[in-house]
């Protein structure tokens, strides 16, 4: 999976470069999306769930975009904000490149969140999981804790013609604080929204 995150993010960084030297050449800036808001599914490598996105009033092609995800790993969830900017492809109707930012907080559990720091303890009722302490030993973990941290993300989306759908796939990385802990991780992922 860090094969395939790293592969997209050369070939979008290529696409971009390659759509913004096309877009400075033409004298009328901003893209056509083909739709207003869209709603549906995103599953990705690290999260899934609900994203809507919606353009802002005129044709300068920027958008917002809002992620309600799930955790494969951290038994949590996320709330993600993001600003994006559209880029039509020259020459492939409904084909558009985008880049952009936002945030994001979640909630998780804490024996899920640091799988790397967890011992198991075969007991009587089943597997019991332990926090290693400097001080004090081990002690359980079954607090749910707060995360927020900072999301960029570049992709492509198509919308499909005579159709109200548009398949897109983008790359997400982000950072995250969480009870004192930073991390970086990479997330990508291949959407389906419903146009209107």
């Amino acid at each position: 999976m860090k094969r395939f995150s790293l592969s997209l993010l050369f070939v979008l960084l290529l696409l971009s470069t390659t759509l913004v030297s096309a877009q400075s050449k033409k004298k009328s800036g901003g893209s056509n999306s083909g739709y207003s808001t869209g709603i549906g599914l995103r599953g990705g490598g690290w999260s899934s769930g609900l994203t809507i996105k919606h353009f802002m009033s005129g044709k300068n092609g920027v958008a917002i975009e809002g992620l309600l995800t799930t955790e494969y790993k951290a038994r949590g969830g996320r709330l993600t904000l993001l600003g994006e900017k559209h880029l039509a492809i020259p020459d492939i109707k409904g084909l558009q490149f985008y880049y952009g930012a936002g945030f994001h907080a979640g909630a998780y559990q804490g024996r899920y969140y640091f799988s790397d720091t967890r011992y198991y303890y075969k007991g009587r009722k089943g597997d019991v999981y332990l926090v290693s302490s400097n001080r004090n030993g081990y002690y359980y973990d079954e607090t749910t804790y707060i995360a927020i941290g900072a999301d960029l993300i570049a992709g492509l989306e198509y919308k499909l013609p005579d159709l109200p759908f548009v398949i897109g796939v983008d790359y997400k990385p982000f950072f995250e604080v969480f009870h004192g802990y930073t991390g970086f991780y990479n997330d990508a992922a291949v959407s389906l929204r419903f146009t209107f």
